[in-house]
């Protein structure tokens, strides 16, 4: 039986986000919330592990307390615990403090493997799963597109795609893993683990627990992040194409004029 930890995120539906145009930054207001859709396959992956060994998933994240919700789905999923770093202390933190956060409760309690999505849609970043790995001292392997377990050896084997292949990698656990895509499609949840879900108590947990177990505060939140994002804004326009009509040939050869002109070719 094995312990699993997934740490996952809500995020805002990128779809719908909008920029300030005086001040350029997101406008979150009535903007709908989601489980960040990469967390799906580290969900997957925990599951897994699960039906073929036994053991334990929880599921954790830091955020306000509405992010509640994308524990549930987690626990519809089959998650059996949910727990949220939950205080205003927490606000504004960079992915380093984050991870630091996030080390601090999992620390405290027992795990086997650590799944994490590649990232997150709205930062876009993949840092927190390997910055995590590193707060807790254990190894981490990333793109993880097969995992093998080997509880006689106490390893794992991972296979970890490439953008022309893969390769194979082997590690002791401990250990936190990144879940590519190709890890294979996550399941939704069902109609009986939502019910389950509904009557699942989800831990809250403040900065004054994460002091008590061993949590420096100094490194939580905005004043214990070294990164900061002053501004963001949309990338410029791209230039309108030439579309060239009529014949083939013709449009051909308009089109090789064009890319000799611009020494493209």
């Amino acid at each position: 039986m094995f312990n699993v930890v997934v740490p996952i995120k809500q995020v805002p539906d990128v779809t719908e986000l909008r920029l300030d145009p005086v001040t350029h930054a997101l406008i979150r207001e009535g903007v709908p919330s989601i489980l960040n859709p990469y967390d799906r396959y580290a969900m997957e992956a925990a599951l897994r592990v699960k039906e073929s060994f036994g053991g334990k998933i929880t599921a954790i994240t830091m955020g306000p307390l509405q992010a509640k919700k994308a524990l549930q789905e987690c626990l519809a999923l089959g998650a059996d615990e949910a727990v949220i770093l939950s205080d205003r202390a927490f606000a504004a933190a960079d992915t380093w403090a984050t991870a630091y956060t996030l080390s601090v409760y999992i620390r405290n309690i027992p795990f086997d493997f650590i799944f994490t999505g590649l990232k997150a849609i709205d930062g876009e970043t993949g840092q927190v799963g390997p910055q995590l790995a590193e707060f807790l001292g254990i190894p981490h392997i990333t793109y993880a597109r097969k995992i093998d377990i080997d509880p006689d050896k106490k390893k794992v084997t991972v296979e970890r795609q490439l953008e022309n292949g893969y390769d194979v990698w082997e590690a002791p656990y401990p250990i936190l893993i990144t879940v590519a895509r190709e890890f294979g499609e996550p399941r939704a949840p069902t109609l009986q683990g939502y019910v389950r879900a509904k009557k699942t108590p989800i831990k809250v947990v403040s900065a004054t627990d994460l002091e008590r177990m061993g949590g420096n505060p100094k490194f939580f939140g905005l004043k214990g992040s070294p990164t900061f994002i002053p501004k963001v804004h949309p990338p410029p326009a791209r230039p309108p194409g030439t579309i060239w009509e009529g014949d083939p040939k013709e449009a051909v050869s308009k089109l090789v004029q064009a890319l000799l002109e611009k020494g493209l070719i």
